[in-house]
């Protein structure tokens, strides 16, 4: 489809989405490029401003599109969501996308398991563990708050240090252990003060919590809570028999 049907049942914003998408797809449009204004748009498709406002605002709640403010629309860099059917890895699948990820260690503590982490972790209550707190970004733009914890009887003299200078599962091999599967649980929240302010977001903002379960084979390693503060990151999951 290359123009809009006026005489079609089909709404007129939903074609000129099919328009822009097909655009994309076929590589007229590539990522991070500028699109034509609201105006222009219009003219070349003899369409109302309200019908590309409308089919804009869906486009970018697809993540086909990114606004920006004073500059623009531009083809989102994010249009491949991440399937679940494999494992995620932070910081291959955003060099994968193109872009320079980076984590920040906030906090590396040695605590003693509450009741519902050890629950979580599959450790004893009082059993020393580890909690990483981490902020993943990419591009220097924040991503993810992550807060994860770990069995210190598993990584025994685990560092920072180690924990900054290489993605944690590189660590884990290290200890020769690898993650082999994942269990992941989503769930809508509201970011609390020390995650709005990491991710530059407003307390109470939405986001997504995603309880993440990483086992080695049939041994559970990490229990990781992340935060997602925005839709610039997301996820599709895929289910097979």
């Amino acid at each position: 489809m290359n123009a809009i049907n006026h005489n079609s049942r089909i709404p007129l914003y939903l074609q000129l989405m099919d328009v822009v998408i097909e655009a994309i797809q076929s590589g007229q449009y590539s990522a991070g490029e500028r699109l034509p204004s609201e105006r222009e748009l219009c003219d070349k498709y003899g369409v109302s401003r309200i019908t590309v406002r409308q089919a804009m605002q869906e486009l970018e709640r697809e993540n086909y599109i990114v606004k920006r403010h004073g500059k623009g629309t531009f083809v989102a860099d994010k249009t491949d969501p991440q399937n679940l059917i494999h494992l995620f890895s932070f910081t291959e699948e955003m060099k994968r996308l193109g872009h320079e990820p980076t984590t920040r260690v906030i906090e590396f503590n040695k605590i003693a398991a509450s009741e519902r982490i050890a629950r979580k972790l599959q450790v004893a209550e009082n059993d020393p563990i580890y909690e990483l707190v981490r902020l993943r970004l990419a591009d220097d733009k924040e991503m993810m708050f992550e807060r994860t914890y770990l069995s210190q009887a598993m990584f025994p003299d685990l560092t920072k240090a180690q924990i900054e200078a290489k993605p944690m599962y590189d660590v884990f091999a290290d200890y020769g252990i690898v993650i082999t599967r994942a269990v992941e649980e989503f769930k809508g929240t509201l970011l609390q003060k020390d995650e709005a302010k990491l991710l530059k977001q407003s307390r109470n903002s939405a986001g997504m919590m995603i309880n993440r379960f990483g086992y080695a084979d049939q041994r559970l390693v990490e229990y990781t809570i992340t935060i997602v503060s925005n839709q610039d990151f997301y996820y599709r999951i895929e289910t097979t028999k």
